[in-house]
């Protein structure tokens, strides 16, 4: 061990940062679009940049899936602080609405990066895990305040909300099983 400490990356300049969200931002409408073409110079062209910046950012298609994975990710984690002022109980519930909008619009992105790399891949189980820390306090506060039923894991709960998201048909189709989900989680059973 020579004791040398790695120097951390230069912070990125503001046109860079501003280049990188914007690529984000393009990448994602993209891989929203069920029929749209998703390609590497499509995202470069929607986003109003040459190619060379692209990879300059992202120097191959999997770069990019994985920052887009990671920012969506960051986001459901972040929604997990917004909210408390309700209480715990609608805390929860409000942050596995936001799952669920994460689910179902992670799915292109995820299906691709799985083509990428394999569902064994560190950036899954390390998302998974990110997750299940942000919103594990959420259950423990509502379970303790008598909110949310207390037989249910957050593990239980996500597999819930990810098979309702997999459900085939719009979301208008999707939602009314969604809330009917929730309401029946909010029920405490006759203890």
């Amino acid at each position: 061990m020579t004791g040398h400490t790695p120097t951390p990356p230069a912070p990125r300049r503001v046109d860079a940062e501003r280049n990188r969200a914007r690529i984000l931002d393009a990448a994602r409408a993209a891989f929203a679009e069920p029929e749209a073409d998703a390609s590497m110079a499509e995202i470069a062209r929607r986003a109003g940049i040459g190619s060379a910046t692209l990879y300059r950012n992202f120097p191959h298609r999997r770069a990019l899936l994985e920052a887009l994975y990671v920012d969506e990710l960051d986001a459901v984690c972040a929604a997990a602080n917004a909210g408390a002022d309700r209480g715990p109980g609608p805390a929860l519930i409000a942050w596995l609405r936001s799952f669920y909008a994460y689910f179902t619009s992670k799915r292109p992105v995820a299906a691709e990066l799985l083509e990428h790399t394999g569902g064994d891949d560190p950036v899954f189980g390390a998302g998974y895990a990110r997750v299940i820390a942000a919103g594990g306090p959420l259950l423990e506060a509502a379970q303790g305040a008598g909110e949310v039923r207390g037989d249910l894991s957050l593990e239980q709960i996500l597999d819930m909300i990810g098979a309702i998201a997999k459900i085939p048909g719009e979301g208008a189709y999707r939602e009314p099983i969604l809330d009917a989900a929730l309401q029946a989680l909010a029920s405490v059973p006759g203890d």
